[in-house]
């Protein structure tokens, strides 16, 4: 089974106690950036009373980042220099300055400190290696995840993914957590290089027989079930479901810029603005639109009960519930139990979407920035390729992965 992590966001508490809770378990990233000390330790305290399980991701991507509320934890640099890393001393401080935030969040597994790869070069492998070779020796209490953080650039380059994977094999980890940056700070992918080459690393990290966690993610990468992923993170707003650097360095508000409020649509793998729901209503297709029940979420139910879905109730925190909750029961179903059933049940979802997408844009409900018509194709080919690649790999390993 691949399963949904929530990736910590701005103002994110009460739902992820809300859906840990409903769900029964699960794991919540927690985010320095948007909780300062005291903060992040109740909130990991309400996440694991709630029964819910906590990682820390360091956020260490940009190490000389300035934004105020990553700056007010101990682990993260004031004034950094590449002595933290290449000083033995320095870097077994470091680590456990960043021990004593695991241990405050009560977290099941370590996510080890990874700088943002905007080439793969011999200086950002010995900065992992080092990093990851001194944490096998001092955090030694819980499973370790390495961090794999590249740059669009980098993950469009078949050569650079292949020496990311000739160095990870050797890392001393239970498994990496991989965060990809979207080419052109798009929320959907429309490079097919792009897609594919992120299948094929995670892949690839996955047959070294380790977990893999991707994060910031949103359901363009129910595809990674097909590399089978052990859990891909996402969460409420824009900036915790699509990666940029760019928000390490601003205030948590001014990183919301985008208010309107969305519904997404799983049979369609699309998301509509609230306004393209009462023209559906006006159309009388509106219940195309309606979420399969199966997935759990009565969230959005408002919306197809009143005259007009804008005179409803439904606001953003309905939005993002339904969201995670419809997400999550698509992830939890992905992973079959053969890679050729898993990619078959990948193929009929996107199938499934064209079709969807083709019936409503006959009566012009579109989904403008959020619609997958545009990227059925890209996901098809990552995913062909990825059998072309990997698929016999795949097949031989599948039950042990």
């Amino acid at each position: 089974m691949m399963d949904l992590y929530l990736q910590f966001g701005y103002h994110m508490k009460s739902l992820c106690i809300e859906l840990i809770e409903r769900w029964g378990g699960g794991t919540v990233i927690l985010s320095p950036r948007d909780l300062n000390p005291d903060q992040l330790r109740r909130a990991a305290k309400e996440v694991v009373d709630a029964g819910g399980n906590t990682h820390v991701d360091p956020q260490l991507y940009d190490p000389r980042a300035d934004h105020k509320t990553l700056q007010s934890h101990e682990y993260f640099p004031k004034a950094y220099s590449t002595d933290m890393v290449t000083d033995g001393a320095s870097l077994r401080r470091w680590l456990q300055s960043l021990q004593r935030l695991n241990d405050s969040a009560r977290t099941s597994s370590y996510i080890l400190p990874g700088r943002y790869g905007s080439q793969i070069t011999a200086d950002w492998l010995a900065y992992h290696d080092r990093i990851v070779d001194e944490a096998a020796a001092i955090l030694r209490d819980k499973p370790r995840l390495a961090t794999i953080c590249l740059s669009e650039e980098t993950l469009r380059s078949e050569e650079q993914v292949e020496d990311i994977l000739a160095a990870a094999e050797e890392w001393d980890v239970a498994g990496y957590y991989v965060v990809a940056e979207h080419p052109r700070g798009k929320y959907l992918v429309d490079h097919p290089a792009w897609l594919a080459n992120l299948l094929f690393l995670c892949s690839g990290l996955k047959l070294h027989e380790r977990q893999v966690v991707v994060g910031y993610c949103n359901h363009q990468m129910l595809c990674l079930a097909a590399a089978h992923v052990d859990a891909i993170a996402s969460g409420s707003w824009i900036n915790v479901r699509s990666f940029s650097t760019r928000r390490f360095n601003q205030p948590a508000v001014s990183d919301i810029s985008q208010r309107a409020v969305w519904y997404y649509c799983p049979q369609a793998l699309s998301e509509y603005k609230i306004a393209f729901l009462d023209f559906a209503a006006q159309r009388g297709i509106l219940e195309y639109i309606m979420a399969d029940p199966d997935l759990g979420s009565d969230y959005a139910g408002v919306l197809f009960a009143g005259a007009l879905p804008s005179s409803t109730a439904y606001d953003e925190g309905l939005s993002f519930r339904h969201y995670l909750q419809c997400l999550r029961a698509q992830t939890c179903a992905t992973v079959r139990s053969s890679f050729r059933e898993t990619l078959d049940a990948q193929y009929r979802m996107l199938e499934t979407a064209e079709q969807t997408l083709m019936f409503l844009r006959e009566y012009g409900i579109r989904g403008q920035d959020r619609d997958f018509a545009d990227v059925v194709d890209v996901n098809r080919a990552a995913l062909n390729y990825l059998e072309e690649s990997r698929g016999f790999q795949l097949s031989m390993q599948w039950e042990h992965l």
